[in-house]
């Protein structure tokens, strides 16, 4: 179950940032701002992050809040699954990441795998669209929905990107120690079960 805490700090944090974006009376942009302010002394009290690092990546974020959406490629080669080593917490994800703007979710997921594995790929089917809310995940300040890929390798060999330190191929009784802001094992295990059975209908959740 996600942190009640949590939730409570995003939709504040949710909240203050629609204010600010449409709100033009001085005195509401006062109140929003403030709304921002006990979001992040929430979310800093209960983690190692500093308030004003808080504040200071809530300021970043334009417009009405919407969730962010996370790719991530599933690429298998003789029963084994892709995965990349990142350098951030030196544990296991499938390779994929934020969409940028301007391209597709499909366009995404082929250049996160060719910069943090090396392989040119083709996508070929949506496995799962999940809430991060809802599996399992590392608390966040924000609010994720993350696309599953599959994809067939074409081209490339693995090679390892600025972002990730090494690039392997797991079996599914054999993975290493996952980073769970990126993926969960039971989303690993779901992927397996794709490859077992291609029929099997895509996953919203």
């Amino acid at each position: 179950m996600q942190k009640q805490w949590l939730d409570w700090a995003r939709r504040i944090q949710a909240l203050s940032q629609s204010g600010l974006a449409f709100s033009k009376d001085a005195f509401d942009r006062e109140r929003y701002e403030e709304l921002r302010e006990i979001s992040a002394e929430m979310i800093a009290s209960h983690t190692n992050v500093q308030k004003d690092d808080v504040i200071h990546m809530f300021k970043e974020e334009k417009g009405y809040q919407t969730p962010k959406v996370d790719v991530r490629g599933v690429v298998f080669k003789e029963n084994r699954v892709l995965l990349v080593k990142e350098k951030m917490d030196q544990k296991w994800a499938l390779p994929g990441g934020f969409c940028d703007v301007g391209l597709s979710p499909s366009e995404n997921i082929v250049k996160e795998i060719k910069e943090e594995a090396g392989f040119d790929v083709t996508p070929t089917k949506l496995l799962a669209v999940l809430d991060t809310n809802k599996h399992g995940h590392e608390p966040q300040p924000f609010h994720f929905y993350k696309l599953f890929i599959q994809c067939t390798i074409t081209g490339g060999t693995a090679k390892k990107g600025l972002e990730t330190g090494d690039v392997r191929f797991f079996g599914e009784h054999e993975l290493p120690e996952l980073s769970l802001r990126r993926n969960t094992p039971v989303q690993l295990k779901m992927v397996f079960e794709h490859f077992r059975n291609p029929s099997k209908e895509t996953l919203v959740d």
